[in-house]
């Protein structure tokens, strides 16, 4: 089966989804675009189509409502949306963070295209870190990313990354939007507007750590943590559940898990959340490794971690 990844390039020790080039630290942002297959534009064209019994016959006429998007070096359609659709080129998702990296610390990490070109995105590190009890370190990221073909808007939002297990986790704050800033794609995307929206600033990651240390302080019992993982592993309009899933997760949590030992996880909320983020980054079964990247970011497995954090902040509220 072909790879969704069309390419991509990464800092560092190797990503956990295990995929892409490996550059040296400080490259600029040209040296990405290429080592990340993202050195290409998306071009436009109007819809025609043949009218007629016999197409070798008939007459060809245009469709005024809708435009095709495609690769400007494949030629490869990639979509089919309205006249009104703003279209993000792969290169404003690198330009996004050239000032940050040159004047604000940041560092980017990885970068790459999925689905052909369906889907962009690029990581980079914001040089801010969390350590909970135990040595349990996280880092702090902003991820940019966006798609072409209706299923996503460009989405900028905070992401940590559990040192100790690569886990990913999508920061949402309560009563704070600004962790998350959506463009939709009838809006021109205004990299400095979305910045200032982000804020861009320690107030979100120490409001995150807070959080997670809350939960590395919440104990959780037996009855407690079954019914957390069989609310996310069970359909609420079927009631029916996922109990390979469901069982995983438990033996995640409870010893099997990367860092499952550490005093910020063992037997608390922290760890429980944990335990859902490595089963959707790490183990839930998928076609293949980019099929798991697509879900743990911007699909189904996404959603799962957002209601197994929304569920654990629900413990310590």
């Amino acid at each position: 089966m072909a790879h969704l990844v069309e390419n991509m390039a990464y800092v560092g020790a190797t990503p956990w989804h295990g995929l892409g080039n490996q550059l040296t630290r400080n490259q600029p942002l040209e040296v990405w675009a290429k080592q990340a297959g993202m050195n290409w534009q998306i071009n436009e064209s109007p819809i025609h189509y043949i009218a007629g019994e016999h197409e070798r016959l008939g007459e060809l006429k245009q469709y005024s409502e809708s435009k095709v998007l495609y690769r400007s070096d494949t030629k490869e359609a990639l979509s089919v949306v309205g006249n009104r659709y703003k279209v993000v080129q792969p290169e404003e998702i690198l330009e996004f963070y050239r000032d940050l990296t040159h004047y604000a610390g940041f560092e980017l990490e990885t970068a790459g295209v999925l689905k052909g070109g369906r889907k962009l995105w690029a990581l980079a590190r914001t040089g801010q870190t969390g350590v909970l009890k135990g040595n349990d370190h996280s880092n702090a990221y902003v991820l940019l990313a966006t798609a072409c073909d209706g299923s996503m808007a460009t989405t900028a939002q905070f992401t940590s990354i559990r040192v100790v297990c690569n886990n990913t986790l999508a920061i949402a704050l309560h009563g704070q939007s600004a962790a998350t800033v959506k463009v939709k794609h009838n809006t021109i995307f205004d990299a400095d507007k979305v910045k200032r929206e982000l804020g861009l600033s320690v107030s979100v990651w120490s409001q995150f750590m807070d959080e997670m240390k809350a939960l590395s302080n919440r104990k959780v019992k037996d009855k407690e943590a079954e019914q957390f993982i069989s609310t996310l592993f069970t359909d609420p309009a079927t009631q029916a559940s996922n109990q390979k899933a469901m069982n995983r997760v438990h033996e995640l949590f409870n010893g099997h898990g990367r860092g499952s030992q550490l005093a910020s996880s063992k037997g608390t909320a922290y760890g429980l959340l944990n335990a859902v983020t490595e089963f959707i980054d790490h183990e839930r079964r998928a076609k293949n490794t980019d099929y798991r990247l697509d879900s743990a970011w911007f699909g189904l497995g996404a959603s799962i971690k957002q209601n197994a954090l929304e569920n654990a902040l629900a413990l310590v509220a």
